[in-house]
């Protein structure tokens, strides 16, 4: 009877805890979209119009602020505006070393140009004796370029299991192995501390 117990419980925890882990990621990405309701005015609230909070509705604000945000930078009058903040913007000392560097990440990792971890490798890491699974960012440019003989590529190491923290590398070319996965498998293998197998092998160097 016990090992029957035993396998229930597990089983039981198999089905229920990536859906609790699954459903307490949402609750907290909405609820960060959430915030976008600070923006209107108080009257405007859920919580003053209909005498209670509405969780969701400020993500439903801020997918249409988004929206509508890209749909005015795509036009010449949008464009004409965003030249005119972002002019605005590098006047003012502290902020503009923030917002262009922000500004040059976000640009690198969404344009659809752009390469930045969009390929899975395999790197030492921490030491020689040690293999890591990490994401290619791009290649050094600038006085750092100057000061490294040969061919240099960047990477990102991401930590385990959260990967939104990690080591900023840059590597000979040949030191770092291409994998044959997507970045979302990898992200899987990664987060998962390796429990989860990625489904496409690697290519032996």
């Amino acid at each position: 009877m016990m090992p029957k117990i035993r396998q229930y419980l597990i089983t039981g925890l198999l089905v229920l805890v990536p859906l609790a882990i699954t459903a307490w990621v949402l609750k907290t990405i909405i609820g960060f979209m959430d915030n976008s309701l600070l923006l209107l005015p108080e009257a405007w609230h859920p919580h003053t119009l209909f005498k209670r909070d509405i969780p969701g509705l400020g993500a439903i604000l801020t997918v249409a602020i988004v929206l509508v945000t890209g749909m005015v930078a795509t036009n010449f009058f949008g464009k004409q505006l965003i030249t005119l903040w972002e002019n605005l913007l590098n006047r003012v000392p502290f902020v503009k070393t923030i917002y262009s560097s922000v500004k040059q990440v976000s640009d690198t990792l969404f344009s659809d140009s752009g390469n930045a971890f969009r390929k899975a490798v395999l790197v030492n890491f921490p030491h020689q004796n040690s293999w890591t699974i990490a994401f290619l960012t791009g290649t050094p440019s600038g006085n750092v370029a100057s000061h490294l003989h040969g061919d240099f590529v960047s990477v990102f190491v991401p930590t385990t299991p959260n990967p939104t923290s990690g080591y900023f590398l840059m590597l000979p070319k040949a030191d770092v192995i291409e994998l044959e996965m997507s970045v979302d498998e990898a992200l899987k293998y990664i987060i998962s501390m390796g429990v989860v197998s990625p489904t496409t092998k690697t290519t032996k160097p």
